[in-house]
């Protein structure tokens, strides 16, 4: 990070005596700060800042010079006035003044004042203290610049993280569940319904004669039926709970927790409709001149004593009976 020079820094200096405000100048002139603004009052110094005025452009200001002792407003109520906003909570502001009594210095400080400078003003004293005071201003504003550079990196790297976890459950082709989330969601809804006690459901669709499919079309056909397949389940499935994933190759699965055989049966037959409205040409297919699913329908009340792979176990053998009967069927087992 390259560093703002110090006398490139912006000073403000406020004080309603026009003789002072020169004397000031010509001594930080004089040691080569070439960043000056000049107010003659608080009313003048907020109005530069933009803090009194909303319609007018804000300016940024590295330290402000402030006179105590002003008319209308003094300078312990301007620091106040102006410390109520956020961009200048870390802006220092040096009291400037004559004024010497301990109970008006601690109103100062407990304005927001960061220092005090004695008038008549100490060219040496007046030097140090503004190059020890830009310099602290100046680590304190990049260490903050870094934090939000920082902060914006690790929202960054939480964003691609999830992200990548979203991806990492997707299949790649369709994207539905894989085959990882279709275990854990299986597992999970399973214990779950054991439970309560409530029968849950699993369909195991395939493609029928997908192999002939894409001999006859391509792969990168097929890749796109498998997609619109995918798709057609997805719609049929409404309820946020359940679980539509591609189990492997030309085959999908649904998990229906809280379904019962006849609620998993409707669910097969709208995937069956929505399937066939898809009107997809398969001229090599066996059983028709469009591309048709067989589907495996199981449901079970879950126990102790069976794992969750005994439905899937049952589903696939439904689905194997769908096959041998005939394909472009739904056979439910329970």
């Amino acid at each position: 990070m390259n560093s703002k020079p110090l006398e490139e820094m912006s000073i403000l200096l406020v004080d309603d005596s026009r003789f002072s405000r020169e004397i000031i100048q010509s001594l930080l002139v004089k040691n080569n700060f070439k960043n000056l603004m000049l107010s003659g009052s608080s009313a003048e110094a907020m109005a530069v800042l933009g803090v009194s005025t909303p319609q007018k452009e804000e300016r940024d200001v590295d330290l402000i010079l402030m006179d105590v002792v002003m008319k209308t407003m003094d300078g312990i109520e301007a620091t106040r006035e102006i410390k109520k906003h956020f961009r200048f909570k870390d802006v220092p502001i040096v009291m400037v003044s004559g004024v010497t009594e301990k109970e008006k210095l601690q109103e100062a400080f407990s304005a927001g004042a960061s220092d005090y400078i004695e008038k008549p003003v100490n060219e040496i004293e007046l030097v140090a203290r503004v190059k020890s005071i830009l310099s602290l201003s100046r680590e304190i504003k990049e260490r903050k610049d870094r934090e939000l550079k920082l902060l914006k990196l690790t929202r960054e790297l939480e964003e691609a993280n999830k992200k990548l976890e979203v991806l990492s459950s997707l299949d790649g082709l369709t994207g539905v569940a894989n085959r990882r989330i279709l275990d854990q969601a299986l597992s999970k809804e399973w214990m779950r319904m054991a439970r309560s006690s409530q029968p849950i459901s699993m369909l195991l669709i395939d493609v029928d004669y997908f192999k002939k499919f894409n001999d006859s079309y391509g792969h990168i056909a097929g890749d796109e039926c498998l997609k619109k397949v995918a798709r057609a389940i997805s719609f049929s499935v409404s309820r946020p709970g359940d679980t539509v994933a591609r189990y492997g190759g030309e085959e999908f699965a649904v998990i229906l927790p809280e379904t019962d055989g006849p609620g998993a049966q409707r669910v097969a037959v709208a995937i069956m409709e929505r399937v066939g409205k898809l009107g997809i040409r398969h001229e090599s297919s066996e059983i028709g001149k469009t591309l048709t699913v067989s589907q495996g329908v199981a449901t079970m009340i879950p126990v102790d004593s069976k794992k969750s792979s005994a439905l899937l176990e049952m589903a696939d053998k439904a689905l194997y009976k769908a096959k041998h009967e005939g394909r472009a069927r739904i056979v439910a087992m329970k």
